[in-house]
């Protein structure tokens, strides 16, 4: 169901658009600020294997978390960054399960927030509720995955989508560190070397319908 509430450990796509088709990227800044954002309230609810922002809309590719995971990341998140300054050593501290439909929202109401003080505007900046779509198969998994990082040059804005800069694609070339879970989802492609000629490839658009709510753009 579109409007079901995120269950845990499970694949999803998840994308939404500006409402009313409104840009929700009108600066440079605004893209790797909302990147931010996410960082701060999806990734400790989910891993993340691919991305790509547009001025209208935007796509992820992630698997949520289950409820062992989520507390295994919070308790790791505090060793790391109370742990070293204790002299007994990490201490426990209370963990809340996070609900990912909320962790989702909320990072929608802060990105809208910050974007709306900016911009002198008022009221809802994302169209609701944003759009999530159960991915069942490793099959569908990389035909989304290929779909996102090739998303802007099927809208147009760019001839070659290897040359958008706010895609993980680039990510998925190097050995520099990223939150991505890159080495799974590479795996899944059988190496770097298939991954990018899958991608460049034609995707069949059938492939990809089953993965999507509607078509939008």
């Amino acid at each position: 169901m579109a409007n079901e509430p995120l269950q845990h450990g499970r694949y999803y796509h998840i994308y939404n658009r500006g409402n009313n088709g409104e840009n929700l990227f009108v600066q440079q800044r605004n893209f790797p600020y909302f990147l931010q954002l996410y960082a701060k309230y999806i990734q400790p609810i989910a891993e993340t294997f691919a991305y790509c922002l547009l001025p209208n809309h935007f796509h992820f590719a992630l698997r949520t978390y289950t409820p062992a995971e989520q507390e295994a990341y919070h308790a790791n998140q505090i060793d790391e960054q109370i742990g070293p300054f204790l002299e007994n050593g990490p201490i426990s501290t209370i963990f809340k399960l996070i609900d990912p439909s909320r962790a989702f929202n909320n990072m929608f109401i802060a990105y809208t927030r910050a974007f709306n003080n900016a911009t002198q505007r008022t009221g809802t900046l994302f169209e609701r509720p944003f759009k999530r779509k159960p991915v069942d198969s490793h099959r569908y998994l990389i035909a989304l995955i290929t779909y996102i990082h090739r998303n802007p040059q099927k809208h147009g804005f760019v001839a070659d989508f290897r040359e958008w800069p706010w895609s993980s694609y680039s990510a998925m070339l190097t050995d520099k560190p990223t939150k991505l879970n890159r080495d799974e989802m590479l795996a899944w492609y059988n190496g770097r070397s298939s991954f990018i000629d899958a991608h460049a490839a034609e995707q069949d658009e059938k492939q990809i319908a089953p993965l999507l709510l509607e078509d939008w753009w």
